[in-house]
């Protein structure tokens, strides 16, 4: 190591050290954080408790999140977020998922144990710096005659302590230099230990999840039967019901006059023809014929070009999905794309489709004017619980005047035919 590098090196080991020495105060702030948590569960039993608990829980949460991003980065791999997603079915339902969750109490107890961690942590290192560089300072404050000083590592009636203190200088940088970044990792260490989550808790999330998943699927379904259902008893059945009755008039009206049973006979032709119209609508409502057909490619590139405003395309597969991921994200897609001609005030949009790292990636973009959220009953919920029922993602970026980009993400494996398109505005 050159004398440059060693410079260098010293240099940003003094700048860790007095970082560390900042983040003290910020570990102490946490501590406020554990009665203003403590005393708002108390509250919950009236109705000025569950804001509070809200509140109290998010500030915590955002803290502990700086303290998580801080130590993935100083150990240099990534600590995942603990929390359970609360489900989407009112404030009590949150406010229990919230206070069950045992990320929730794991953050408590963190509160504390970074206090003093990060403050052992951070006045260490800097004190051992000043040590060393104080064991140095010390004999030539004595040879300067500043015998009125009184040292705690010297006596300056006592030369020989001129050796003896610069000595202790180099012990005290030797293990300043080799605790600076042992100490930081220690504290980070502590922080992934308390706020990563456990094996026992991914694992349960993940049951939790999946069983969310699977209840929504199940309610989606249901809600899908009954519409297909109530569809065909309002259209198509009751027109083949009045068919049925336009042939037994029109047999009955043959023999004595045939011109009412020719058009008796037109009129079941004609509620014939509707009642296929509308069959065929509700089967390309459950699973479009263009996307057996064509694939996604030509199902989303049909889908953009009926749009009211211009969308373009661009889509590159290295195949094709499985036959129920391809529908969901057809039908997500267009959802999204439903929600932006009704609601976005675009005047236009973009379509973006890849398969990476053995997940199905869509983003849906406009130019409106933005503020796009999922809510109970919208769309974009539906969507999210389309999705999850194959253990795909939906994420949301509308800032209020635009631009909205959704982005969609699925997991699933490809055929080997591969689907590479990339069309102008439709």
């Amino acid at each position: 190591m050159t004398d440059h590098d060693l410079v260098r090196e010293v240099r940003a080991r003094l700048t860790r050290a007095s970082l560390a020495l900042a983040r003290v105060p910020l570990s102490l702030l946490g501590l406020a954080l554990v009665p203003l948590q403590l005393v708002t569960y108390p509250l919950v039993l009236v109705t000025v408790g569950v804001p509070l608990l809200l509140l109290s829980t998010a500030l915590a949460r955002r803290y502990t999140g700086h303290h998580r991003g801080w130590a993935a980065g100083v150990l240099g791999t990534g600590i995942p977020s603990p929390y359970r997603r609360p489900a989407n079915r009112g404030p009590m339902t949150r406010v229990r998922t919230v206070a069950t969750d045992p990320a929730t109490w794991r953050d408590l107890a963190f509160l504390p144990v970074n206090a003093v961690v990060g403050t052992l942590c951070g006045v260490l290192p800097l004190a051992l710096w000043l040590g060393g560089a104080f064991g140095f300072a010390a004999p030539l404050l004595w040879l300067n005659g500043a015998r009125e000083v009184e040292y705690s590592l010297i006596d300056a009636d006592t030369p020989g302590n001129v050796v003896l203190a610069p000595l202790l200088g180099v012990a005290y940088l030797v293990l300043a230099w080799w605790a600076t970044d042992r100490v930081e990792h220690l504290h980070a260490r502590v922080a992934r230990w308390l706020l990563a989550p456990g094996a026992r808790a991914a694992l349960t999330d993940r049951v939790r999840e999946l069983a969310d998943s699977r209840a929504d699927a199940v309610d989606a379904r249901a809600a899908e039967l009954r519409r297909i259902e109530r569809d065909l008893h309002d259209g198509a059945q009751a027109r083949l019901v009045s068919l049925g009755m336009s042939l037994g008039m029109a047999e009955e009206l043959m023999a004595r006059d045939p011109e009412a049973a020719r058009e008796l006979l037109a009129e079941a032709r004609e509620s014939s023809s509707l009642a296929l119209a509308e069959l065929r609508g509700l089967v390309r409502g459950i699973h479009p014929p263009v996307l057996a057909d064509r694939g996604l490619d030509g199902a989303l590139r049909a889908l953009a070009l009926a749009h009211p405003l211009p969308v373009s395309v661009d889509l590159e597969l290295a195949g094709r999905p499985e036959p129920p991921v391809e529908s969901a994200a057809y039908f997500a897609v267009a959802e999204a794309l439903t929600n932006v001609a009704k609601h976005s005030g675009a005047t236009g949009a973009w379509v973006r489709v890849r398969h990476e790292g053995g997940r199905l990636a869509l983003m849906i973009g406009d130019d409106g004017r933005g503020g796009a959220v999922p809510t109970e009953g919208g769309g974009l919920l539906g969507v999210e619980r389309r999705l999850g029922a194959f253990d795909g993602t939906l994420g949301v970026a509308s800032p209020v005047g635009g631009p909205t980009i959704v982005t969609m993400e699925l997991p699933c494996a490809l055929s080997s035919v591969k689907t590479s398109s990339s069309s102008g505005t439709a």
